[in-house]
């Protein structure tokens, strides 16, 4: 085993909120005095940014461990404009997994997450145009309300309010938003619908995490002023956990698989610089000077501080049990703190330092991972008092069914106890990510329930209480309802419990294109989430096309069962566009939801229940060639793009590839960002120019430019660099209006542009050798034409092409025009008038 698996192990060890899928938390001695310090700091910091990998974690983890502050990352979107290192999933469905990533972070540096309603929609290259999509008053909104309802002392802002158009643009939006917040969330005039739900709040001090990077250089920076700063070491060692801050700090963010920031971690120490924005500078790096952060700092809190400090103080990591009679004497005291904020935050604390103290361990277990509403469903209930402290299980309360077992158990040190239980799940609502249930827009998603804006996930509601009398001490312990199971490979497993629709349809492609004007056969599959369902299925089509035959019956009597049926789609002569959506009639109701599972390793398994719609596309279109070559990068959905009009794709292990293989596909398309992420290419690309060479055709997409160093990504020299068109309208112009690629087979005209998605393209070379031919130009509005976004060169008797157009976005969305281009790409060479 590698040695930083083994560390990651064993900080898995030392900080049980490190468990995936609700798998009850088992801490050892160490973390429990880690969570016992927490308890006895009374302050709040609040990190602010734009996306999932903006964050400082090393800042977090000091703030979290180091300062022990209840800490809270508020990442403005998900990162659903991303790419995805992993897997093919993007939009939506990354920005579920990114949130994950994000869950997993804040479990390893000790921080909480949140968000906004904001939809990452892509780069955007200043913060107008990005509070203009995003909406700025409801995403303003949701930053004052997470400042209302954490209650922040210090606000760090991860980038500079007072820069627009040097970065992104949803990262400068994501300052200029909360610096605006800082004084509204106080302001009573402003939001007042929230104070429904919470109450104003003014932070005290709010800063600029800056670097040098932010002044241009390290010499710049230690020139620079530096008395409105404030100096702070995050590189300090924990020797409870045998870890360093930054340590902690870079398993943290290699939790964001999906782009690929695995990072090996420092050690020694590290300074961080914050730019004093709002409020008194603090002296000497206390960040919460002037701010009250002991018990003291709540009404009657001096009887609790004396006692939870003593705790503290006293802490017997051979015995935490211990600190019990201590910690059930302040318990009464805590939950009638008056300040609501603070009362229900420590009391959770406390209630949590209670249960591992005594080594309390619960756990409800379901049946299934899966149930309907109005399902009958069996419970294993388990609970085991592991200490000498008398404890009694008065009662255990299923919610939100409110279905309570009376017991009165004795449960006696270390002496095991379970009994099953039954319950309907009644009139329960899907568990399905709450922003995915209603269409939003391009930049932003729609959430009506105020109680739910920010929160990373949607609350399970299933939930067993376990009401224990502790010496006396009666406590509801609350643990989720998780599925359990044993796996002959990986042992005990824990997977989310989730309420899915009762039968859920799907269509296997998102985008199903009509090349031709004749009927094919969509294929739907229907799935049973319950027994015995007896119900029809027809397809909602767009005007002008036909369906037949109008429904189908199915039976589907056992639980998972499916069952696939067939409709013939005729589409019309013509281009046309629409939305093809499933629809199930099942007991006077209809259905028309997807089931999807994101089922990775570094995450928990993820249930989503989505629209099940596709979008069907007649395009008008002409190919030459048929049999194509892929050699995957990044992961992309052009492979099964390509074969809905009809190609042959298949897959090219570059390692392996020798001439004779190359020679057999009319054409070899890279997957986006193949030289970034493909390390055999670097001696297999002569292998490739070769075959171009002997008359083939290599369609090359986008690579990130960042730390790009390959020697040869072409016959020629090409650089390539950040430039990019971020406005899927903007205008383009035509350089070469007799390049074969614009006109056969197909003709290509400015309506093939239209109705682009996200952007039109990203790191376009900016200079090149005069081999190559640019044949089309594009701006954002202000900006100079960039011509490198598709170019073109004869190389011996082949052709080579490049192009940063985004076709890895607009193919899956089904665009038209981006298909009847990419056609004539891979058609050249082939057609009869060839004048390249």
């Amino acid at each position: 085993m590698k040695l930083h698996l083994r560390v990651f192990i064993l900080f898995i060890l030392l900080f049980p909120k490190l468990n995936f899928a609700q798998k009850p938390v088992k801490p050892d001695a160490a973390q429990l005095f880690e969570e016992i310090q927490k308890l006895n700091f009374l302050g709040t910091a609040l990190y602010v940014a734009a996306h999932p990998d903006d964050e400082n974690t090393a800042f977090i983890s000091y703030l979290s461990n180091g300062v022990h502050a209840r800490t809270g990352y508020l990442a403005l979107t998900r990162g659903d404009g991303g790419q995805n290192l992993v897997g093919p999933e993007l939009r939506e469905e990354l920005g579920v997994i990114r949130t994950q990533e994000l869950l997993a972070a804040r479990r390893i540096d000790g921080g909480e997450q949140f968000f906004s309603r904001a939809n990452d929609f892509g780069y955007s290259k200043n913060p107008e145009e990005t509070l203009n999509i995003w909406n700025k008053q409801k995403v303003l909104s949701d930053v004052v309300w997470r400042i209302r309802k954490f209650r922040p002392d210090i606000i760090i802002n991860r980038f500079d309010h007072r820069t627009p158009g040097t970065t992104h643009g949803h990262h400068t939006a994501s300052a200029m938003l909360s610096v605006e917040a800082f004084d509204q969330a106080g302001d009573p005039t402003k939001f007042p619908d929230q104070l429904e739900y919470t109450q104003i709040w003014q932070p005290k001090r709010q800063f600029f995490n800056t670097s040098w990077w932010f002044y241009g250089s390290r010499e710049k920076f230690e020139k620079a002023d530096k008395s409105n700063l404030v100096s702070v070491d995050d590189g300090q060692y924990y020797p409870l956990l045998g870890l360093s801050n930054t340590e902690i700090s870079a398993m943290s963010r290699s939790q964001h698989r999906s782009q690929g920031f695995g990072n090996t971690g420092s050690r020694g120490k590290q300074r961080e610089y914050l730019e004093l924005l709002k409020g008194d500078l603090p002296p000497d790096g206390n960040l919460f000077d002037g701010i009250d952060t002991s018990w003291n700092r709540v009404e009657d809190g001096k009887a609790i501080g004396k006692i939870l400090n003593a705790v503290e103080k006293n802490f017997d990591f051979n015995d935490p049990s211990a600190s019990l009679p201590s910690l059930l004497k302040a318990y009464p005291l805590v939950a009638k703190i008056k300040d609501d904020y603070w009362a229900s935050l420590k009391l959770k604390e406390l209630t949590e330092i209670i249960q591992h103290c005594a080594g309390l361990y619960l756990e409800a277990a379901t049946s299934s991972q899966t149930a309907t509403a109005d399902q009958d469903l069996d419970i294993n209930l388990e609970a085991i008092n592991r200490s000498a402290v008398p404890a009694e299980l008065v009662s255990v309360n299923i919610e939100p069914v409110n279905k309570e077992i009376t017991l009165n158990k004795k449960l006696a040190d270390n002496a095991d106890f379970e009994q099953k239980t039954a319950i309907n799940t009644g009139d329960a609502n899907l568990t399905t990510p709450y922003w995915l249930q209603e269409p939003g827009t391009m930049g932003m998603y729609h959430v009506e329930n105020q109680k739910l804006i920010g929160l990373p996930e949607t609350p399970h509601t299933f939930k067993a209480v376990f009401k224990i009398r502790l010496n006396g001490v009666e406590i509801p312990f609350t643990v989720s309802l998780t599925y359990k199971y044993n796996d002959r490979v990986e042992g005990e497993v824990y997977e989310p419990f989730e309420i899915v629709p009762a039968v859920t349809s799907s269509i296997a492609t998102p985008v199903i294109v009509f090349a031709k004007a004749e009927k094919q056969p969509v294929k739907v599959k229907v799935t049973a989430n319950k027994q015995n369902i007896n119900a029809s299925v027809r397809l909602n089509y767009p005007e002008g096309w036909t369906v037949s035959p109008k429904t189908q019956d199915i039976n589907l009597a056992k639980k998972g069962e499916s069952q696939t049926v067939s409709f013939n789609v005729m589409p019309p002569s013509e281009t046309s566009q629409g939305q093809l959506s499933p629809v199930v009639s099942y007991n006077g109701e209809n259905y028309d939801k997807k089931l999807e599972r994101i089922d990775y390793e570094h995450i928990p398994l993820q249930t989503l229940s989505l629209n099940n719609a596709v979008q069907v596309v007649r395009i008008n279109i002409k190919k030459e060639g048929e049999n194509i070559g892929y050699i995957n990068g990044a992961g992309d959905a052009i492979p099964a793009s390509l074969e809905q009009i009809g190609y042959h794709i298949t897959p090219i292990d570059i390692e392996t590839a020798s001439p004779a293989l190359l020679n057999r596909f009319d054409a070899i398309v890279m997957g986006i960002r193949a030289y970034n992420t493909v390390g055999a290419l670097r001696y297999k690309q002569p292998v490739l120019l070769d075959y171009v060479k002997q008359g083939g055709t290599l369609l090359v997409q986008y690579n990130t430019a960042r730390g790009f160093d390959f020697p040869n990504i072409g016959p020629y020299p090409l650089n390539l660099s950040s430039d990019r068109v971020t406005d899927e309208n903007a205008e383009v112009q035509i350089l070469d209006p007799n390049a074969e690629i614009l006109n056969t087979p197909n003709k290509i005209s400015p309506e093939d542009f239209k109705g682009w998605v996200q952007e039109r393209g990203l790191y376009f070379p900016n200079n090149w050798d005069a081999h190559y031919k640019p044949v089309i130009s594009i701006n954002d509005k202000g900006e100079q034409p960039m011509e490198g976004s598709l170019l073109i060169t004869k190389y011996g008797k082949g052709h080579y092409i490049y192009t940063g157009l985004s076709f890895f976005r607009e193919l899956p969305a089904g665009v038209p025009g981006a298909y009847r281009l990419f056609a004539n790409l891979l058609s050249v060479g082939k057609n009869k008038e060839n004048d390249n």
